[in-house]
């Protein structure tokens, strides 16, 4: 048994570390003596500190640390621990380059300009088509869980681009949301709907570049409509022409949106 002092010096924690770290259940002392309060270390301690060193070096989390070492059952564990670190870790850096892009746009005003498009906005009569679609309510993002499964069911009887529709009238967490593929001919299916969507009147405009800036199309669309004393209604469509594959991103700035408003 190793007192906390000597067991300090043998792990390079701290002994303010340590009665944290027993505060925090992450490392319990084998055994405290009830009339003192000392805290004595065991052979398993060590360990179990040796392993709190390397997750420390590699930026763990006070939280992260203490699923690990609640989770750990043999030394084979910290593989699987470490792989999902690293995953959590590129996900990380691939947000702090795509915040680095936004943050060259202000440092830069005139790449920002460049980027801004001269929108140009059209009623049309948007015919009736046939889809089958999945409806969900989720998060805009979850539009690819249901990618995949749509088109498994469709299979070769698509006939146009996918598109979205959006019954909510307003930006929200959890969207009401449509994913539709335009189909040649009816299909029976238990998984997907199909049906046919209405002939629409519509507010209409085509946006190039980044799903980021979607915002500005949608803005130009409601310039519009308010300019010319149009009343807009839902669901919104935004029509994918050209967008990422089903693999690769691809280049942002080609993908090809067409944003479509009803108006009554």
């Amino acid at each position: 048994m190793y007192k906390i002092g000597e067991f300090s010096k043998i792990t390079g924690l701290t002994v303010k570390t340590l009665r944290y770290y027993d505060e925090e259940n992450i490392i319990e002392p084998s055994y405290r003596n009830e009339e003192n309060g000392y805290r004595y270390y065991d052979e398993e301690d060590f360990k179990k500190a040796q392993l709190i060193i390397v997750l420390r070096e590699l930026e763990f989390s006070i939280a992260e640390i203490k699923d690990v070492i609640s989770n750990f059952e043999s030394p084979d564990d910290l593989s699987y621990f470490l792989e999902e670190k690293k995953k959590i870790v590129q996900e990380k850096m691939r947000k702090e380059k795509e915040l680095i892009k936004k943050i060259n746009l202000y440092i830069n005003p005139e790449r920002k300009e460049a980027n801004c498009m001269n929108y140009k906005v059209e009623i049309k009569n948007i015919e009736e088509v046939l889809v089958a679609s999945v409806r969900f309510k989720g998060k805009y993002s979850d539009v690819s869980k249901y990618i995949g499964r749509l088109y498994g069911v469709v299979k070769g009887n698509a006939s146009g681009s996918p598109f979205n529709c959006y019954y909510d009238d307003e930006y929200k967490e959890e969207a009401d949301i449509e994913l539709c593929v335009p189909i040649s001919k009816m299909i029976k299916s238990n998984e997907v709907e199909v049906k046919k969507l209405p002939k629409i009147r519509a507010v209409c405009v085509t946006h190039k570049g980044t799903y980021e800036n979607l915002n500005m199309a949608y803005k130009a669309v409601f310039d519009y409509a308010k300019e010319h004393g149009l009343k807009c209604s839902t669901p919104s469509r935004e029509i994918y022409e050209k967008g990422h594959g089903k693999i690769f991103k691809g280049n942002p700035d080609n993908y090809i949106t067409h944003i479509i408003v009803p108006i009554v």
